[in-house]
């Protein structure tokens, strides 16, 4: 069995779906994408080809490392993306090929059923509130919320009890049997994080995710000593290199490497066989689309130390049988493969040219904010 060809196509809202053809007649889906540089993830993918093509797509750790370590300039947000949805493909089309869930090419499941979250937005606490009681509606029993606006280096009181209320707000709409992730998105300085995580400490929340940006290891670890919430991180790191520094100053107990940008399935899981070791967490990163989920709950099946899974898309109007959440879970997938079947009839009806682009955020004197 050879790869004979590859498909790209942008799909809205901001995916980019992967498609790998080989002359056996088995095809292969990936999700490479970098959000509001999915065409740019095009091209990278488009620049790999030429190797892949006429090789044998089982062999996924030999084009894995060709990939990564031919392009000289190792890692980063396109490379990687590129990379990991070509390895996503791959491992379908192998999974496929022998009639097997990509999870019993890795050791086979350790449960039954995969804990998933869903994000809530909201301008107010009311607001925060109600969307919360319509994802418990739809069967979640995990949420995350963003409620920090853009924050200034030293803020004023009224930036911290702004997302405090909030937070209180879903807690006292939810209970306490409903877990609630609190993501800063990077927006917070390690001082305002320190005065943040006390002030959502009450509310118990089940992380604290990028309480600031990921590259000073040693400012995140400062804050991951300062509160009892956990802290998570790894949405913005790649490949196993980039989480090394994170475990070894316990700069979070929480990891969340995400399949469609860190390097695909197998790197996701040895970076979870890392965290296993420092006794942390695998929360995979996907606020993506259907194919990352369902790479994701490949991995999530195999895990020990998973923790929960976030929900971009759970693959209505693209997938032939989308993904159901019961009471919190959605069921380990039993399908060859990646486990779905794109509706690829659907898909055509949501191309769009690739151009979303990132929100831009600006602070109150007119200087750039961190989105």
């Amino acid at each position: 069995m050879k790869i004979t060809d590859l498909e790209l196509t942008h799909v809205m809202p901001r995916w980019l779906f992967l498609k790998i053809h080989t002359d056996g007649g088995v095809t292969g889906y990936g999700e490479p994408i970098l959000e509001g540089k999915a065409r740019s993830v095009e091209a990278a993918v488009k620049e790999f080809f030429p190797y892949l093509k006429g090789k044998d797509p089982t062999r996924i750790e030999h084009h894995w490392q060709a990939m990564y370590r031919w392009s000289f300039y190792r890692g980063g947000p396109i490379i990687m993306s590129a990379i990991s949805g070509i390895e996503q493909a791959l491992w379908d089309i192998l999974g496929k090929h022998l009639d097997q869930p990509v999870y019993n090419l890795l050791g086979g499941p350790v449960r039954d059923r995969i804990k998933v979250y869903a994000g809530i937005g909201g301008d107010s606490p009311e607001a925060c509130a109600e969307n919360a009681l319509s994802r418990i509606r739809d069967g979640y029993q995990g949420l995350k919320m963003a409620p920090f606006e853009a924050t200034r280096i030293v803020d004023t009181p009224h930036a911290v009890k702004a997302a405090a209320e909030k937070v209180r707000a879903v807690r006292e709409a939810v209970g306490d049997a409903v877990d609630i992730g609190i993501d800063c998105h990077g927006r917070l300085s390690p001082a305002m994080a320190r005065m943040a995580a006390k002030a959502l400490e009450p509310y118990s929340p089940m992380f604290l995710e990028e309480p600031c940006l990921p590259e000073n290891v040693k400012a995140m670890a400062g804050i991951a000593r300062s509160t009892s919430i956990p802290i998570a991180t790894g949405e913005r790191l790649y490949t196993r290199w980039g989480f090394r520094e994170v475990l070894e100053r316990q700069a979070a107990s929480i990891l969340q490497p995400d399949l469609s940008h860190a390097g695909g399935i197998l790197e996701c899981r040895e970076i979870a066989s890392m965290a296993e070791v420092y006794y942390a967490g695998i929360a995979p990163h996907c606020p993506l689309g259907p194919i990352a989920l369902a790479a994701s709950l490949q991995l999530d099946a195999c895990t020990p130390n998973f923790l929960i899974q976030e929900i971009g898309s759970l693959g209505d109007g693209y997938l032939v049988e989308p993904f159901k959440v019961t009471e919190g879970y959605i069921d380990v997938p039993k399908g060859p493969g990646l486990g779905i079947e794109l509706d690829e009839s659907a898909v055509k009806g949501k191309v769009y040219p690739g151009d979303w682009q990132n929100p831009r955020l600006i602070h109150e004197d007119g200087s750039v904010a961190d989105w």
